[in-house]
């Protein structure tokens, strides 16, 4: 399935009182991994504008492991775990910048619906692009 890798760098924003890294903003790195896996398959937001569905959430999970730090520089990586019918799950894993440790783990899970918020199936276009997609482990950096 494909996969993507991207750099984030924590920002004084992203962290609490103690300067860890406030746990919802892991959650706002996962739609990062997942806009940025989407737009290497050519499915960037941009485009899916025009379509007639959505892919809203449905389920998320977070398992915190090892606390981030304030600059510190954090390698996401994202893949599809599975797509069915009319759902798309995604798996992410948050390391260290050497990818030695393990900081994050997760999932999301996302129903494909119309404009009306009706269950409809995955588009043949979508499936397509998934499945013939060549994985490719890029180090693009985004900031906070």
């Amino acid at each position: 399935m494909p996969r993507h890798r991207v750099q984030v760098r924590v920002i004084y924003a992203d962290t609490d009182a103690m300067g860890i890294v406030y746990h919802t903003n892991y959650i706002r790195w996962f739609e990062i991994g997942r806009t940025e896996l989407l737009r290497d398959m050519g499915l960037s937001h941009a485009r899916m504008e025009g379509e007639p569905f959505l892919l809203p959430l449905t389920r998320v999970y977070c398992h915190y492991l090892v606390p981030a730090r304030i600059d510190q520089l954090l390698t996401l990586e994202t893949e599809i775990a599975y797509l069915k019918r009319a759902s798309v799950k995604f798996h992410y894993e948050i390391w260290d910048e050497q990818r030695e440790v393990k900081m994050v783990e997760g999932y999301s899970v996302h129903a494909c619906t119309d404009r009306n918020g009706q269950i409809v199936k995955l588009p043949e276009f979508c499936v397509r692009q998934v499945l013939h997609h060549e994985p490719q482990l890029k180090g693009e950096k985004h900031g906070g």
